[in-house]
């Protein structure tokens, strides 16, 4: 890690935590650590508080929040998790897949619920979907498992789309398994896909100039957390070299993206809101099964459509969860 990345680390956990508030309360606190940034998700702590409501707990009288960012900088968040750890809190919520490896790696004692994109087993995070069998459970995304399906939305979309490219962060940890289900998809109905990476703001746009290089027809972006920090960067790019692209997040359409599908995090966020609360009135992480969406919305924006100068299939109007005009 840079210095400058771990001083701007410990300054965003020190500026966090009242400390004399903090030594001073009896009430069990949450510790929320995110990949993100606050402002990227704030409407996802609303969510998140909300099903700690939901659960019965009050804030300031029975649960109390604190919280740490990344902003997207995953180097930081093991030495975030350790300061939850240190400060022994009731409950960490780790949001998106880097965080939820990092506070399992900080703590096998202290609960864990996470929300995450990738299988929950094979990373090792729990024993079974049913019986987690340790100190975590959460929410399962099915994020990557869904890039065959943005694949054959893509090919709806732009019918003569034979070149795909799909923007991925070689740093997050289910690309591969995203991109092997993309190949995978496009194989089978005759795509080339073309993968470019791009972990950071600057390599967003190279990424771009690579796309327009492989003359691709389409865009997939993959699920990393990080692309919805970068949503408005990436919808204004597509928008500039006018190519549609498909994202797995609706936040990414609200910033001007073509076509989203995928789970929905808010919902995603308060349900790992009430298994923290329940968690802090007594139960534990082993008894609670970690849940996987059973809807997935599909979101259109027709504005952006229109700028691309595309006619979006009246059949794939029909389907869609909201049309955005």
């Amino acid at each position: 890690m840079r210095r400058r990345d771990f001083i701007q680390g410990m300054t965003a956990i020190s500026s966090a935590w009242p400390l004399a508030a903090r030594a001073q309360s009896s009430i069990p606190v949450i510790g929320f650590l995110n990949s993100l940034s606050q402002v990227e998700t704030n409407h996802l702590v609303d969510a998140f508080r909300k099903g700690v409501a939901l659960a019965g707990l009050v804030e300031e009288k029975s649960v109390r929040f604190e919280y740490l960012y990344a902003e997207g900088v995953y180097q930081r968040l093991p030495s975030m998790a350790a300061e939850f750890v240190r400060r022994n809190v009731g409950v960490i919520a780790a949001g998106a897949p880097p965080a939820a490896l990092a506070a399992t790696a900080a703590t096998k004692t202290i609960p864990i619920v996470f929300v995450v994109g990738f299988d929950p087993v094979k990373a090792g995070l729990v024993a079974s979907y049913n019986r987690p069998g340790g100190n975590a459970t959460g929410v399962c995304l099915i994020t990557s498992t869904l890039a065959q399906k943005r694949v054959e939305l893509v090919i709806e979309l732009v019918p003569k789309a034979h070149t795909i490219s799909m923007i991925v962060n070689p740093t997050f940890p289910d690309t591969a398994v995203e991109v092997q289900d993309a190949q995978t998809a496009a194989s089978a109905n005759g795509r080339q896909l073309r993968i470019v990476n791009a972990g950071t703001a600057a390599e967003i746009d190279s990424a771009f100039t690579v796309i327009k290089e492989q003359s691709a027809d389409a865009l997939i972006v993959a699920s990393d957390p990080f692309f919805v920090t970068q949503r408005e960067q990436l919808a204004a790019l597509a928008a500039r070299y006018r190519i549609p692209a498909v994202y797995p997040f609706r936040e990414q359409v609200d910033a001007g993206g073509l076509l989203s599908y995928g789970a929905s995090l808010p919902g995603a966020y308060r349900q790992a809101g009430l298994y923290a609360g329940r968690i802090l009135k007594g139960e534990k992480p082993t008894d609670l099964p970690v849940v996987e969406p059973t809807t997935f919305e599909m979101i259109i924006n027709l504005a952006t459509a229109r700028s691309l100068g595309m006619n979006v299939p009246a059949t794939l109007q029909a389907r869609a969860d909201e049309v955005v005009e």
